[in-house]
């Protein structure tokens, strides 16, 4: 079995085009599998083949990179509008650091009145490939009804629904076709000197060889070759269908692409009254139930037809693996262990932090398990316990992607979630020094407990955290107390009078009492304790808010937009340079306060249609006055009630 991956934006018809190639022989149903992913296995020409076609929106772009690193090629489906061509980007930007090849299909040209080298210019402009057509399109009352191939030179009229009919290549076409096809060939020559020389000396080149080169340079990823088309009336998918199977990469190729795997798992899903079920694709020979994949046995194995497979996968097929929770999805096996797949297959940094909590108290322990089996199937999701309250925090791609987590919960678990924001890790500390005394005394039966401290508390520089030190002289406070009454200092900082961990602090033990029976290291750690306490509310204490150094990964063509949507959240632009390996993209750095990350992932989604993302990085920590310290205590009280 063959496989692609197809993929691209929204709403570009992929789907469709799915459904087309697979029907070009017999009828054929998707079978949908893990979070975006729906799997077409049909039959052409005597070959077995199975399409992956993975959800458009950008919240799926890690699916897209496990589907590709167990493909043998790409079809990148778009709309012939220069204008979408920024929604294409992230979509381009991962085919080419996939190293798989990659078939353009520009959807939807019968609907299309503009010139397509201006399509084709405008995604070149986020392609580090040359994107060469392989035909161009010919038009009657304005509409494109055809397509002429610029290898064989012959042109193919389309038909709704039906195989395009062989005709001549119309007059009016023939200069622009002969100009587009002196440009694939100048393309071709800077791979091929045969040709380079032919061209020198204006000598027509054989179209067999011109084929052969073509598919040698497709399926090595040296160009993207463009294809033309309508999915939904079935128009110049043939032609797309028979370039795939003579241009995509041998599983050969695809195996060594893997470091020589005997089998790739692209993705996972999880199935009542069945458990984990790994999507697998054998590589080699050998893969059946009960032999040694990663580490362990193999369990049983499904068809995608819904069959048991009896005997071992044949190499290139897939196959659904149960009772085998030892595989993991986004990961590579051979028999005695696994591998993560390359990095450019990895998901894109979360961009959405949620707390989760059951809508029913009695359901917390069941959330916990439940959201534990979700993240086993689901490598967009990664799962933390949040450091301020407790709660189990969920790391997101975005809003959709909550979305479909928390129907899962409902529907594969019968656990109802709510989800929360996270407040900002605000922390606090001191304006001004303080000289405080404390007498811990208590007495009760038996031996009873005395410390006495005088402390000195006092702000140091921000980042520094917390030191101690003492210059008691007489033994005051005898030295085998000191290390309790640092501790009880250090107890004193876990919350603030602002009720927020208190840093960048510094404590001198200046003298003190002791008893020579009631005294000992609980009693002068509690009393260094309270000590503080006191100390801190004296000490003009300060609300601190953290700031992130923020990484934006944005098409440059959205770039100009961010300065003003940094400033409106109160962030600091640093600048931005161009991507040192992504064509038409831009690296654009700020400092940002943490509470306004929300934001941030929101209003980017929507100023960039979804297209760019953002890292972060702890930077540092500025103080919070007036209002919005005001705002940020009773953000930091609701999350706690």
């Amino acid at each position: 079995m063959r496989c692609f991956t197809v993929l691209g934006p929204s709403q570009s018809g992929k789907s469709t085009l799915v459904k087309a190639l697979s029907q070009l022989e017999s009828r054929t149903e998707p079978m949908a599998f893990g979070d975006g992913l729906a799997l077409t296995a049909f039959d052409y020409l005597d070959e077995a083949w199975c399409a992956l076609d993975v959800a458009g929106d950008t919240d799926h772009l890690g699916t897209a990179g496990s589907a590709l690193a167990a493909s043998d090629a790409a079809v990148l489906c778009v709309d012939p509008s220069p204008d979408s061509a920024p929604l294409v980007a992230p979509w381009l930007r991962l085919v080419e650091s996939s190293g798989v090849p990659c078939f353009l299909f520009i959807n939807r040209m019968d609907a299309h009145e503009g010139r397509i080298r201006d399509a084709v210019a405008a995604l070149q402009g986020y392609a580090g490939h040359s994107i060469v057509l392989r035909q161009v399109p010919f038009r009657k009352d304005g509409h494109v009804v055809g397509a002429v191939d610029l290898i064989s030179e012959r042109a193919w009229a389309y038909r709704d629904g039906e195989p395009s009919d062989l005709v001549e290549i119309p007059a009016d076409i023939r200069a622009r076709e002969e100009e587009a096809r002196g440009e694939l060939l100048e393309h071709l020559a800077d791979f091929n000197d045969a040709l380079l020389e032919q061209l020198i000396e204006d000598q027509k080149p054989a179209t067999d060889d011109v084929f052969h080169l073509i598919a040698d340079l497709h399926r090595h990823n040296d160009i993207i070759a463009a294809y033309l088309g309508s999915a939904l009336h079935r128009n110049g998918v043939n032609r797309l269908m028979k370039s795939l199977r003579h241009e995509a990469a041998s599983l050969a190729e695809t195996r060594e692409r893997l470091g020589g795997a005997l089998a790739v798992a692209p993705a996972a899903e999880f199935r009542k009254h069945v458990g984990k079920s790994v999507l697998l694709r054998a590589l080699g020979d050998g893969v059946a139930q009960g032999s040694g994949l990663g580490g362990d046995s193999l369990g049983n194995l499904t068809g995608l037809d819904g069959k048991p497979v009896t005997g071992a996968l044949a190499p290139g097929a897939l196959a659904v693996a149960a009772k085998s929770d030892h595989l993991d999805p986004g990961r590579s096996f051979d028999a005695a262990g696994s591998a993560p797949l390359p990095g450019w297959s990895h998901p894109r940094t979360p961009q959405l932090r949620r707390i989760l909590t059951p809508t029913h108290e009695k359901d917390d322990a069941r959330l916990s398990a439940a959201l534990a089996r979700v993240a086993a199937v689901d490598n967009n999701l990664a799962l933390a316990t949040d450091p301020e309250t407790g709660h189990t925090a969920a790391f997101l791609q975005g809003p959709m992607h909550l979305r479909r987590l928390i129907d899962r919960l409902a529907e594969d678990f019968t656990v109802e979630a709510e989800a929360h924001p996270v407040s900002g890790s605000y922390r606090e500390t001191i304006t001004a020094p303080v000289t405080h005394q404390y007498r811990h005394r208590k007495q009760s039966g038996g031996a009873g407990q005395f410390a006495d401290v005088h402390l000195t508390v006092r702000p140091t520089g921000r980042g520094e955290g917390f030191a101690f030190d003492e210059v008691v002289k007489g033994g005051a406070v005898p030295r085998n107390y000191i290390p309790s009454v640092a501790s009880g200092a250090e107890d004193a900082l876990a919350q603030g009078p602002l009720g927020c961990k208190v840093i960048d602090v510094a404590v001198t033990l200046t003298d003190g009492k002791h008893h020579s029976v009631d005294s000992s290291d609980h009693a002068f750690r509690t009393a260094a304790q309270a000590c503080v306490r006191e100390a801190l509310r004296e000490a003009k204490p300060v609300l601190l808010q953290p700031i992130d150094k923020v990484t934006i990964h944005v098409p440059s063509v959205y770039t100009g937009s961010l300065v003003a949507l940094l400033s409106s959240l109160k962030g600091q632009v640093l600048g931005f340079e161009a991507h040192e390996t992504a064509k038409g993209w831009d690296v654009f750095r700020a400092l940002l306060p943490v509470p306004a990350h929300d934001e941030l992932g929101q209003s980017l989604s929507g100023l960039t249609h979804g297209t760019a993302w953002y890292e972060s990085d702890f930077d540092h920590y500025e103080e919070l006055h007036g209002k919005e310290a005001e705002k940020a205590r009773k953000d930091m009280a609701a999350a706690a009630s």
